[in-house]
């Protein structure tokens, strides 16, 4: 698919990460790495109060489901992630 918006040619292509596998890998891997360090070397609860970002890939704590969009997409009850 291609197209023009405000000047600028758009050109999609799908499944990108499919055609790429090691480099989606490496990009994955180079975005992701630091959050799984903290979590080796900290435990949750510290590394999420390090880093509060993590607390946004929590999707279930304790059996209650703590990610508003995934809730709602299954008209569910949300409860905060709290991590203390």
């Amino acid at each position: 698919m291609r197209y023009v918006k405000e000047g600028v040619t758009h050109y999609c292509v799908t499944n990108m990460p499919g055609a790429y596998a090691r480099t989606a890998t490496q990009a994955l891997t180079n975005a992701t790495y630091h959050y799984l360090e903290m979590l080796a070397d900290f435990g949750l609860k510290e590394a999420c109060q390090r880093q509060a970002a993590l607390l946004g890939g929590i999707n279930v704590m304790s059996g209650k489901l703590t990610h508003q969009a995934v809730a709602e997409a299954h008209g569910m009850k949300y409860t905060p992630a709290v991590v203390g």
